[in-house]
């Protein structure tokens, strides 16, 4: 895996049900390294931090693998990477690969896996349309934010190396199934329950399934 594009974004506005509200998600590529902060990325723009940003949120990583598919629904957007938010845009990111829970050298920092992206309607304001939200989460690849245990400047080229892979099998994708199906699979519940890389919230919340 490496990193093809670095992009942040600017506050940007919009209408929604007549009031304007304003958000960070229109990214684009700069020619510049990030810094990977522990709860942000240093000039990148968060407009609502009770979801988005901290400490499991502080950096969002979505594959460039997945843009074909994308493009082929939505042909006549103007593409660039970073049309999903994302902070880095990772050649060979495999939601199916990666554990919640490892943890990657990656420029400088060094970063954990986190939690799955889950779609809001602000996805839909960058796509033009609020159909995207079901589009994708039935895809099911949606890429991974990262806790930062070790601040650093990651840049356009840098390889992801794994340092530790974590003992708790729950990849990313298993994770962002697992959230959304109706009927829940009773060992990835406890599986996820037992992975203390995810937010506690999370865990709690699955840990309500089991009762």
């Amino acid at each position: 895996m490496k990193v093809l594009s670095t992009n942040i974004g600017k506050p940007t506005s919009f209408l929604r049900n007549g009031r304007e509200e304003k958000t960070g998600i229109f990214k684009y590529p700069i020619d510049e390294a990030l810094f990977l902060g522990k709860t942000d990325v240093a000039k990148d723009t968060v407009i609502d931090r009770k979801h988005h940003a901290g400490e499991h949120k502080a950096c969002y990583f979505f594959s460039s693998n997945h843009y074909p598919y994308w493009k082929k629904l939505y042909p006549d957007l103007e593409w660039d990477w970073g049309m999903f938010g994302e902070n880095l845009t990772i050649e060979g990111l495999h939601e199916s690969q990666i554990r919640i829970g490892d943890i990657y050298k990656i420029g400088s920092a060094l970063v954990q896996v986190s939690q799955p992206r889950e779609p809001c309607y602000k996805l839909g304001v960058r796509f033009g349309t609020q159909e995207i939200l079901r589009q994708f989460i039935d895809y099911c690849h949606p890429g991974t934010y990262v806790r930062i245990l070790v601040e650093g400047l990651v840049k356009k080229g840098d390889a992801l190396e794994l340092m530790e892979q974590s003992k708790n099998t729950l990849t990313i994708k298993q994770f962002y199934e697992l959230q959304y199906a109706k009927k829940k699979d009773w060992s990835m519940v406890k599986l996820a329950i037992s992975n203390t890389a995810l937010p506690k919230y999370k865990r709690d919340r699955m840990q309500k399934y089991l009762k």
